[in-house]
């Protein structure tokens, strides 16, 4: 066992111990939900960048390459200035949804480099311009782009502000000495040409909570001496951050800069922004000889030479209470700081050395360790408390009526204070439910405590609403996100059984798989209650994460009247029922209760199945597809024959369960016997008994295998689905054969369109009409392994077999993972080009474009 398995064991025990610390600050916390309190909902002009530096936030913090406690009460990051900027660099600059050409998009350059799952060691690379960060320019340019929606996005590096690399390259090392004990070391490389001036303001504040009117007591940060803060909170207790020799130590508060926000007649002094108004202005002298505040910073201004580097190290640590304090804490200790961050480098290494697989490149190695690196670092703490959002703070200004009928009015019992999983720290600095979901795979790896941890937070009283719905995400917490969380759990149980050393027979975490099989029975009867509206089997769902896929906006009412049965709805719940089923079979192991359970699930699964295979309206007989199907008020139905990855979606619905699971269960054996020989018109195709299989089975599979031969040969057809990198989002043959449907004067038109989105739809900053997504990918690998475990040689593809079809698909995902010359790490991008494998989307979308890193676990 290394000694970062050691840690991770000690703190499955108990949380506050090495996870006290880590990476929960936020790269956005403007522009988001939570900190709009405007009527209508306007949340990016509500709060702007250009109101971050100076106005407090309500619900959380963020900032550059930083760190908080758990609780977010006490945060650490790094400012930085080049002598050019006109403001001072604390957070990553991006373009709002209405200002990008394609929604939503940070316009910087970084890296999550590297990292342990306990946070016992932290890497962060930024690039920051020598040059004046070019902030106008990517406004005005992406501006221009708009009018052109197949212009690509206008990014940082195509402005020519790295020219001549001129840039630094600043990275920022975290190395816990302890549980509270925090060496922190920051290096800026000069990559130019040229000597270059740089100031680094590494920078500790306290989250601001009592300026909400609940009396709340206000922390305090003191200068201790010339080199030593001293931060005291009521419940973290007292720290010190220290540094040997920094230039100066300057002090403000972390409160709203009224007069310049909103014209009253306060002082702009000791606010949140003195320091850019000292250190580019000199507006606010009094920050060098403030001895108390809530806001703190040590300056260094630093030339650095051309091709080298500078580095300046901090230690941020835990003290004895102010009454015990006798003296100054210890004065700096350089050496022993230094071999602090050596041994955590070198565990680090020692950590990821026994994941990688022995046939893993050391490419592939590396592309591994970043994205569980990225995992890591998209880790946020997470707070709002919705009923007091509507309502509003007594010690503010009351919130506009229309809230209380607004966005999320509805979820008034969601109060979360947590860590969680982002799906990327800027663009999307809130979590969605089902991509957490695909975070907790790769999770499981490293640290199956946080991965099940995830799962069961977001099924919880305080997450889930009482009438069973999962929260989808922060824009609209009643949108509907696939059920995936079932088939997550137990892949989560089964990749933890496995680390532990136990065979497939044994009984991993029961616990946890009791715990939250109860709560998804909850949400599996939301689903049957609230979206089959006709009460036939065949479901709807709106979305379901699929954005820009069908030819309406599936969430919006349909502009023909009456419903949509969608493919991919009835299909999600066809693989939620068969999941539901492997996880009570499951905890037969322990408890034979729940055979009557697996019962109710598996018949639930063949009325689905019997309902979507026979409706008459799915499956295209000519096509040999599944499409979504228009339903009108005079109860005629058509088909929507729009050929994209929803028609893979069914192929996800497949378990088989061997004669040993069966012989367990006798009781559950027997009613499946007797419903199987009782109503063979309904398990036709869908549920059989060891034909063909490897061994005496049961299969379940919403596909039969006519079917599937027949939707592989589409899906595996470059001329389609299959590209170098692996399967599309819509059919290239869409390219040249659009689909349109004129409804009055409007006319709908779905088009082959493999890079961003040229449609508004859900923002226009994602794309599901051409692109390849790693996530259903990943799905569709696993759903035809589990074919070929049933089937075996007996059914083949083009003479192979699938699970040599599912390793192709699997390798041509690993290779979407590039890295530029230019760039000294990987980035994992939220979706990627249909035809080029370009990465598109958020550039930091590691949640589940990290389950690279299962595939590349499970390659050897």
């Amino acid at each position: 066992m290394t000694t970062e398995e050691r840690r991770l064991a000690e703190q499955a025990q108990d949380a506050d111990t090495w996870r006290l610390w880590g990476p929960y600050l936020a790269e956005r916390q403007w522009g988001t939900v939570r900190e709009d309190y405007s009527p209508d909902g306007s949340a990016w002009d509500y709060f702007p960048h250009d109101h971050a530096r100076s106005r407090a936030y309500r619900w959380g913090e963020d900032g550059l390459a930083g760190i908080s406690d758990i609780r977010q009460r006490l945060c650490f990051a790094l400012a930085l200035w080049n002598g050019q900027d006109p403001i001072l660099k604390e957070r990553l600059f991006g373009l709002t949804n209405g200002e990008g050409n394609h929604g939503e998009d940070v316009k910087e350059l970084y890296w999550y480099a590297d990292a342990t799952p306990s946070h016992s060691y932290l890497k962060y690379v930024y690039r920051y311009p020598q040059r004046a960060f070019p902030y106008a320019q990517l406004i005005e340019e992406n501006a221009r782009r708009k009018h052109d929606p197949h212009a690509t996005e206008f990014e940082l590096e195509d402005t020519g502000i790295f020219a001549e690399k001129r840039y630094f390259d600043i990275t920022v090392e975290y190395a816990k000495a302890g549980i509270d004990d925090i060496v922190v070391c920051i290096t800026a490389f000069n990559a130019g040409p040229e000597d270059a001036p740089l100031w680094l303001l590494p920078t500790l504040w306290f989250r601001n909570r009592w300026s909400w009117g609940k009396n709340t007591p206000r922390p305090e940060i003191t200068r201790l001496s010339d080199s030593i803060f001293l931060a005291q909170h009521q419940r973290l207790g007292t720290y010190t951050l220290e540094a040997a020799h920094p230039s100066a130590l300057w002090l403000t508060h972390n409160e709203s800069n009224t007069q310049l926000l909103w014209g009253t007649l306060e002082s702009t002094q000791n606010k949140k922004d003195a320091f850019g108004d000292q250190l580019l202005h000199a507006q606010d002298n009094a920050c060098e000889s403030r001895e108390r505040g809530t806001k703190a910073c040590l300056v260094e201004q630093l030339l650095v030479p051309a091709n080298a580097s500078k580095s300046l190290w901090l230690r941020l640590r835990r003290q004895a209470e102010p009454n015990t304090l006798q003296e100054a804490p210890p004065l700096w200790e350089p050496e022993a700081t230094a071999l602090v961050l050596a041994q955590r480098r070198q565990e680090a290494d020692a950590f990821y050395d026994t994941l990688a697989p022995a046939s893993a490149t050391a490419e592939q190695k590396q592309v591994q360790r970043e994205a569980f690196a990225g995992l890591i670092w998209s880790k946020q703490f997470y707070r709002l408390d919705v009923d007091q959002w509507l309502d509003g703070d007594p010690g503010q200004p009351p919130p506009p009526g229309q809230r209380k009928s607004g966005r999320n009015s509805a979820w008034r019992t969601f109060n979360a204070a947590d860590i969680l999983s982002m799906p990327d720290c800027w663009e999307y600095p809130w979590f969605a439910a089902w991509d957490t979901a695909f975070h907790t795979i790769p999770f499981a790896l490293i640290d199956p405590e946080f991965a099940k941890h995830q799962l069961l937070l977001l099924c919880r009283e305080w997450y889930m609403h009482p009438s069973g719905q999962l929260p989808a995400y922060e824009w609209a917490f009643g949108d509907v996100n696939p059920p995936v969380h079932a088939w997550a759990a137990l892949r989560v149980y089964k990749i933890e059984r496995k680390k532990q050393g136990k065979g497939r027979d044994e009984p991993g975490d029961t616990v946890f798989l009791e715990r939250i099989f109860h709560k998804l029975l909850i949400n599996f009867t939301w689903w049957v209650n609230r979206k089959d509206a006709q009460d036939n089997n065949l479901f709807e769902g709106g979305f379901l994460g699929l954005d820009n896929i069908g030819v309406f906006d599936r969430s919006a009412p349909l502009p023909t009247g009456g419903t949509l049965e969608q493919c991919d709805g009835t299909a999600w719940m066809a693989m939620f029922c068969l999941n539901m089923l492997a996880i009570a079979l499951e905890l037969c192991k322990t408890d034979p209760t729940y055979e009557d359970v697996a019962t109710k699930f598996a018949e639930h699964f063949v009325y689905i199945a019997h309902a979507f295979n026979h409706s008459g309206v799915l499956w295209d007989e000519d096509d040999g597809w599944f499409y979504d199907a228009l339903r009108l008020p005079d109860g005629s139905t058509h088909r929507l024959p729009v050929r994209s990855i929803v028609g893979l979606i069914p192929l996800f619905a497949v378990e088989s369960f061997d004669s040993e699971t069966l012989k367990r269960v006798p009781d559950f054996t027997k009613r499946l016997k007797w419903f199987m020989a009782h109503k063979p018109e309904l398990c036709q195709e869908v549920a059989h008994l060891a034909d063909p299989g490897q061994s005496e089975r049961v299969i379940f599979s919403l596909v039969g295998q006519e079917r599937l031969r027949r939707v592989l040969k589409r899906a595996l057809d470059p001329e389609e689905f299959l590209s170098p990198y692996g399967i599309r989002s819509l059919s290239a043959w869409h390219r040249s054969h659009p689909f349109r449907l004129t409804v009055g004067s409007q006319t709908y038109r779905v088009a082959y369109d493999p890079g961003d989105s040229t449609s508004g739809m859900f923002g226009g900053n994602s794309n599901w009409r051409g692109p390849l997504w790693m996530p259903l990918n990943y799905l569709l690998i696993e759903s035809l392994q589990k074919f070929d475990y049933a089937y075996g040689k007996s059914f083949l593809y083009n003479d192979n077999d699938l699970w040599a079809v599912a390793t192709d698909l699997s390798q041509r995902l690993i290779s979407l993972i590039q890295r530029p010359d230019s760039h000294p790490h990987y980035l994992f991008h939220e979706y990627f080009h249909g035809d080029t494998g370009r990465g598109l989307g958020a550039s930091h979308q590691t949640g589940w474009t990290a389950l690279v890193a299962k595939l590349i676990a499970q390659a050897s």
